[in-house]
């Protein structure tokens, strides 16, 4: 009898502990549905600092700003300082924000993680390039390599939390990374990439701040 009852009570912790792990994995798969993405600030960040500065090298490859032509060279780099600066601070506070550790958030902040790192690898490896041949001309290439790289991230967004207006931005980045290279020798391409990144950028961070909870999801 006393043995039946031993038996009796490991099944039912064991049932329990079963119950456990299943309520346990609904509430992450909750969490990770609902949980909207927290990139917002970054986006807005990076549409407003790399905006303005394609804004300044398009005035400075147009005549409309006289400075010197390794200018150019320097406010990326200043611009990439400042990025680097504030996304240090947004990191930090998006950490504490609800929703974090979902499985969305996580793989979104991957891709993007990984882009920031892409783009920055490109565009010293185009640097190094154009040292070496003296043939500036193939930083041309980056607007391209920017917008291609933001549809990627935008592409993961969508699959990610299954919302539409992601896909359109994805693929407004893809067509804009096309757009860019048929200005590219042409001074409007920075303008154009200033826009573009207005769009798939600015706007859409702007759109995921207002999404943000108030509260723990």
């Amino acid at each position: 009898m006393a043995h039946r009852f031993e038996e009796e009570s490991i099944m039912t912790r064991e049932t329990q502990a079963i119950q456990d792990d299943i309520a346990y994995m609904r509430s992450l798969a909750h969490e990770g549905r609902h949980a909207p993405l927290l990139a917002g600030p970054i986006l807005v960040t990076a549409g407003i600092v790399f905006g303005t500065t394609s804004l300044i090298q398009w005035a400075i490859q147009s005549g409309l700003v006289r400075l010197n032509p390794w200018s150019q060279l320097w406010v990326w780099i200043v611009a990439a300082v400042v990025f680097a600066v504030a996304l240090t601070f947004l990191i930090g506070r998006i950490k504490s924000k609800p929703g974090v550790n979902s499985a969305g958030n996580k793989a979104v902040s991957a891709a993007w993680e990984g882009v920031g790192y892409g783009i920055f690898v490109t565009w010293l490896a185009l640097v190094a390039l154009s040292l070496k041949t003296g043939q500036w001309s193939w930083m041309a290439v980056m607007p391209t390599v920017v917008l291609v790289a933001y549809g990627s991230a935008w592409m993961i967004g969508a699959a990610m939390t299954r919302t539409r207006w992601m896909s359109y931005t994805a693929l407004a980045a893809y067509v804009g990374a096309v757009a860019v290279a048929w200005f590219m020798g042409s001074a409007t391409i920075y303008a154009l990439l200033a826009v573009i990144l207005m769009a798939v950028a600015l706007v859409p961070g702007i759109v995921l701040m207002r999404q943000e909870p108030s509260e723990v999801v």
